[in-house]
């Protein structure tokens, strides 16, 4: 998951962001350690997304507690990250693992399922709007030693 991370980071905003800040980013967001933490926390969900032949990990998603600049998020959960290799979008994996994700929200009893996406990322936003998701405000998003504009979306889940 650390790989596909950095390496699907690196797709993402190689040419948008700084590329110091994108390595350093890399190198403290992205740790096998953080996942491993991750995994073994009860409030984090997982998922791995594998091409075949050959099972190589090509994205992957987290669901945890949200850590977003809003009020009232008792009850919501975060779509901390969904990451898929760029050759792999396009193909309804990312629409399959939102589902996932909106099913294990409603089974875990949340209101809301929130996410963080930079301001500028057109792509992401209308994928996310098309599954439902709308802006609720916007915070700082730090990537190396730059804060970046990010949109805070949310979708209502009927629980």
């Amino acid at each position: 998951m650390a790989l596909v991370g950095q390496a699907s980071f690196l797709e993402t905003f190689a040419g948008i962001l700084d590329g110091g800040d994108i390595v350093a980013h890399c190198t403290q967001a992205h740790t096998a350690d953080l996942y491993r933490a991750w995994l073994s926390d009860p409030s984090y969900a997982l998922w791995l997304v594998e091409c075949h032949p050959g099972n190589a990990p090509v994205g992957y998603m987290v669901v945890a507690p949200p850590q977003l600049p809003l009020p009232d998020t008792a009850d919501d959960l975060e779509l901390k990250r969904v990451y898929l290799l760029g050759k792999f979008q396009g193909g309804g994996v990312g629409s399959r693992l939102i589902s996932a994700a909106v099913a294990y929200s409603i089974a875990a009893g949340a209101k809301r399922l929130l996410l963080g996406v930079y301001a500028n990322n057109r792509s992401a936003i209308g994928f996310y709007e098309h599954a439902g998701f709308s802006k609720l405000g916007d915070r700082k998003f730090n990537v190396g030693d730059k804060d970046y504009d990010d949109n805070i979306m949310g979708m209502p889940l009927n629980t």
